[in-house]
């Protein structure tokens, strides 16, 4: 038997060994299957591909419960001295499940206000953080080094050298290209400094798919922001160049206490280090005494359920008049799409925006079609055309609206570590309904555009590989 007979029968018994690993693990039928593809039809890069992105860790509990109860015992004390908390009952449904599920409690009496550009959303981060007078709390994906990102760090330091707490959390994967020297230098500087999961070897493969995507800031416990905004210059190119569009969120209020909860325990996660001091969740008393009801949900591939995966299928299947989506990608878990063809064919007027073109050729074209696909079902489908369109945001009835940091894809929903805020306030959501129909209007129906609906074989071949890769992307 020649070396060559002896490689290809190892070879052909890792891949009916990876095969059997992906079948046993008991994931979803279609993610099962695009793993089987891909190890079967690309040699020996399908295997590599799995090893590093497809093994399954989610079963692991890195922080205890007992850690978690301490974490959050302010956040349940601040719940219950809310006397006059008044749950909308049409809304009650959600609140409870994502209390049931992960214990994300609802605050009353907080200002919202909707950032939709860089333009406004970093200048007043910068004017909240020189106003910081005992912490501030920074959990983001990506923090560049470039310009907006030393502006943003020499604020953090200038305020560490006063005396404040400053402690910044940014994912391995997502700054990846950023050298260590930029968040050496804040170390250096009295601030804390923490990666998210850093992939080294050997545990390269157990943590490169599981990426903290969260996008949370904190100052004084008063003051939280929440959304799809990282910290780089793509965000503030200009109106007139092709940068990004986003959303964010600037909350003021005991809302603020459930942003610092999720700051805590990822801190926790990385650190070892409980943060529990009453300091994090100061006292408001009457400074605010009207104002919107919120809950700010985590998920994460630790959770036995895909809380916020839960949250948008049970929002769009008690939608009665409309529901309004809008995410970078369009990669939906069949219980999404599932949710949103039963919406509309109950006679709710559903619409999803996405950019025109996005940041890879991959999604999109593993998007195109669904998009089709929902279109079809009478789903009112509009391409964003300006700019590239990052923001993720859901409004329903006037009555609930949620931004964070979740995409409308598998990622988001069942491997990333993500955080939104839901919101059940009236005056909310149709500021964020607006920002919808102004966006609509620089958009483009897909219905309008024939090549996209019906396009040539070898294009639909293309796009039917890629959304068979779907649940990998």
């Amino acid at each position: 038997m020649s070396w060559q007979t002896i490689v290809i029968i190892i070879y052909q018994v890792i891949v009916i060994a990876a095969i059997l690993h992906v079948v046993m693990d008991n994931r979803q039928p279609a993610k099962t299957m695009a793993w089987i593809m891909v190890i079967w039809f690309l040699p020996v890069a399908g295997i590599i591909a799995y090893i590093f992105f497809g093994v399954n860790t989610r079963r692991e509990r890195m922080v205890s419960q007992r850690s978690l109860d301490q974490l959050t015992r302010r956040s349940m004390s601040g719940f219950i001295e809310q006397s006059d908390l008044q749950l909308p009952e049409g809304s009650r449904p959600v609140i409870d499940l994502f209390v049931n599920q992960s214990f994300s409690l609802p605050f009353n009496n907080n200002k919202v206000e909707i950032l939709t550009d860089g333009y406004e959303f970093f200048p007043a981060l910068l004017h909240d953080i020189a106003s910081a007078r005992d912490h501030i709390h920074i959990d983001v994906y990506i923090f560049e080094d470039d310009a907006l990102g030393r502006l943003i760090s020499d604020a953090l330091i200038a305020k560490a050298r006063e005396g404040v707490e400053v402690r910044v959390l940014y994912d391995d994967v997502g700054c990846w290209s950023v050298k260590s020297r930029f968040f050496e230098r804040m170390r250096i500087e009295g601030i804390e400094v923490e990666p998210f999961m850093p992939v080294r070897y050997p545990t390269f493969a157990r943590k490169m798919n599981y990426r903290n995507h969260r996008k949370l800031f904190i100052v004084d416990g008063r003051v939280g922001y929440i959304g799809g905004m990282n910290f780089a210059l793509r965000y503030v190119k200009g109106r007139h160049q092709r940068g990004w569009r986003d959303t964010m969120l600037r909350i003021e209020g005991s809302g603020v206490y459930s942003l610092q909860r999720a700051f805590l325990i990822d801190w926790y996660f990385v650190d070892r280090t409980q943060l529990s001091d009453k300091k994090y969740y100061p006292k408001f008393e009457d400074e605010q005494t009207v104002g919107g009801l919120l809950q700010t949900v985590t998920s994460a591939p630790l959770a036995p359920y895909p809380e916020i995966m839960q949250g948008y299928v049970r929002i769009i299947l008690s939608a009665k008049r409309y529901v309004y989506i809008q995410s970078p990608y369009f990669l939906p878990t069949e219980t999404v799409f599932f949710a949103l063809k039963t919406a509309v064919a109950s006679g709710v007027d559903v619409r999803v925006m996405v950019p025109r073109k996005t940041d890879g050729w991959f999604v999109e074209w593993g998007s195109r079609s669904y998009l089709r696909e929902a279109q079809e079902a009478g789903i009112q489908v509009l391409l964003y055309e300006p700019r590239f369109l990052h923001a993720k945001m859901l409004v329903c009835d006037n009555a609930i609206c949620t931004c964070g940091s979740t995409n409308l894809d598998f990622r988001s929903f069942l491997n990333n570590f993500e955080a939104n805020t839901f919101v059940y306030d009236e005056t909310v959501a149709l500021q964020m309904q607006h920002v919808f129909l102004r966006d609509a209007e620089l958009s483009t129906p897909l219905a309008s555009l024939p090549k996209r609906i019906r396009p040539r074989f070898f294009t639909r071949l293309g796009e039917s590989v890629m959304r068979l890769l779907s649940p990998l992307l």
